[in-house]
């Protein structure tokens, strides 16, 4: 059997994906290999959001190629949203690739791989995107006591800014008994915390229901035995309903933290990303959400710079978030994406004051997140650890306020030895740049 090597890039959902791939190769003989030197064939499962996400994909791809003609791997194959997006740029300007996959192909990757390997032909497919594999086994690349649990496809949003219905295809729920089948084997395996995700995790259900349902699918998912958390990520703010509200008040496996992305404050800059809502009403559903989950960790995404933004409706932006505090938060510089709406609108604004932009709120909230560490000196906090440092001698973790990958970190000592996926309890005596530091209880 061949050796694979596998690169992700991209979002939580690409990396679903690319599991599900390993998992399919593994199970059909091949070794997936840590290291790509010396692979036979290697895979790299792109992403092409926005910008800077194309520029490492092209970047990865070009890497590896290099490798391949320094006779350091053999064969390379091209998956995920890059593919699917620019198909023609792609095998025009990267012809050394052997290999230009659709995600539709996903579940073919097998038979892609093998025939790759056999004969010297370059292999280009691109089958519909509705193909693409939303079932099936899984080979995790987080570590073993945690987990994405993708439980939707696609977006129907119609923002104006993202070329992701053009990439992904519309919005697709995926059915409720595969999602509980996978949580359940997942718990099966060692996981203990679920995180939940889809291009708009609040909407789950619409397509199939006639309605949202996220609060059933939670209700379900809470039984499964050996799953201590359950957190939500990309929760759309015109769909959190009351009732997602008050089930996430009242079931203690359902983490008090909603990442919702509001992109911006300003209505008329709102309505030309085509989203509803505005900052006064944004700045309602915050109160509430905080009344009705005391203690609730809120992390957003806003872009800056978006055609027309004029310096009052940045302003009302940086207004926005010093009235807000969020816990978390992450600006970006918009970018210009071929295909979208937004491309042709006028008053396109210059990169530098972009980039400044997104500056100037991601330091206004460094200061509100480091005042928020600071409220919580002297708390005592669950952490599910994730490392040890010999030279400190002290373990790091992530509490119900941390999300893998993105959040801060819990860094703490403890007179007994503990081992990666303990559920431990964390009293905080300082804090540090925004992270956390303390000693475990008793």
């Amino acid at each position: 059997m061949s050796k694979i090597g596998f690169i992700s890039l991209g979002c939580p959902k690409n990396q679903v994906d690319g599991e599900r791939m390993l998992a399919l190769l593994q199970n059909a003989g091949h070794e997936i290999v840590d290291d790509i030197d010396g692979a036979d064939a290697v895979i790299v499962n792109t992403c092409a959001f926005i910008e800077d996400a194309k520029k490492e994909a092209i970047e990865t791809i070009l890497d590896v190629v290099s490798m391949k003609e320094d006779g350091m791997i053999g064969k390379v194959i091209v998956t995920g949203c890059l593919p699917e997006r620019y198909r023609e740029e792609l095998l025009k300007e990267i012809p050394e690739a052997d290999a230009v996959l659709g995600i539709g192909a996903n579940g073919n990757i097998v038979s892609a791989v093998e025939q790759v390997l056999s004969q010297d032909e370059k292999l280009e497919t691109f089958p519909p995107k509705t193909e693409l594999p939303e079932n099936g086994e899984r080979l995790l690349t987080s570590p073993p006591y945690w987990a994405y649990l993708k439980i939707a496809e696609g977006c129907s949003n119609g923002c104006t800014y993202c070329a992701i219905p053009k990439i992904r295809g519309k919005f697709r729920s995926r059915d409720p008994k595969d999602i509980l089948d996978e949580a359940a084997s997942l718990a099966g395996q060692g996981v203990k915390e679920l995180i939940l995700v889809a291009q708009d995790t609040a909407r789950y259900g619409e397509d199939i229901c006639g309605k949202p349902a996220l609060a059933a699918l939670l209700r379900e998912l809470v039984k499964i035995d050996g799953i201590r958390w359950i957190r939500l990520l990309y929760c759309y703010p015109e769909r959190l309903s009351d009732e997602l509200l008050d089930l996430m008040a009242t079931e203690e496996k359902i983490l008090p933290y909603l990442d919702i992305p509001f992109q911006h404050a300003d209505k008329d800059i709102l309505r030309a990303m085509g989203r509803p809502g505005s900052g006064e009403e944004y700045l309602t559903l915050l109160e509430k959400i905080r009344q009705k989950i005391p203690g609730v960790t809120i992390r957003t995404s806003l872009i800056a710079g978006f055609p027309g933004e004029s310096p009052e409706a940045f302003e009302r932006l940086a207004e926005f978030v010093k009235e807000a505090r969020f816990d978390r938060l992450g600006c970006f510089a918009y970018s210009r994406e071929e295909g979208t709406k937004a491309f042709d609108l006028p008053d396109q604004i210059d990169q530098q004051t972009k980039l400044d932009r997104a500056q100037i709120i991601e330091e206004q909230q460094g200061f509100i997140t480091e005042e928020k560490a600071r409220e919580k000196i002297g708390m005592e906090l669950p952490v599910l650890v994730e490392g040890y440092d010999g030279y400190t001698d002290s373990y790091n973790g992530r509490s119900p306020a941390d999300a893998p990958e993105i959040d801060r970190c819990v860094y703490f000592t403890s007179e007994k030895e503990l081992n990666d996926g303990d559920l431990v309890t964390v009293r905080i005596f300082s804090c540090r740049d925004g992270d956390l530091l303390g000693e475990v209880c008793g």
